[in-house]
């Protein structure tokens, strides 16, 4: 799920501050602790051989973030695919693999058991 900034409902406006807020925006019952993440991403940067060996060779963490600038796509189990662009916000659910389209700057948060299992996967990949 993702949402552009300014499709974003605002709840309050007053000199000097405007306050947005999208309800419902995931659900973060039972993941215990949250870990902040900010990642920097080259065009081409492609998750799908650094998930291999995860369950269904994708991320199984679900993600809330802010594109900072660039175009990400990530790809579900299913096939089906978003693009997240600067200024949307989006929630990418368990079960996804992720593709940048243009050198990206992205801020998540996520289950920290969870992504750091993901994180430590990735780097162990890369020794290979």
């Amino acid at each position: 799920m993702k949402i552009a900034k300014e499709n974003i409902e605002v709840k309050m406006k007053i000199p000097g501050a405007v306050i947005r807020q999208r309800t419902d925006f995931g659900d973060a019952t039972g993941l215990g602790k949250i870990s902040g993440e900010y990642f920097s991403l080259s065009a081409g940067v492609d998750t799908t051989p650094l998930f291999i060996g995860l369950e269904g060779n994708q991320c199984q963490c679900p993600h809330w973030g802010y594109v900072l600038r660039g175009q990400i796509t990530t790809t579900d189990a299913r096939g089906n695919q978003e693009t997240v662009n600067a200024n949307d916000l989006f929630f990418w659910p368990a079960g996804h693999n992720v593709k940048v389209n243009a050198d990206a700057e992205i801020i998540m948060f996520s289950p920290q058991k969870e992504h750091s299992h993901v994180i430590t996967h990735m780097i162990e990949k890369t020794k290979k």
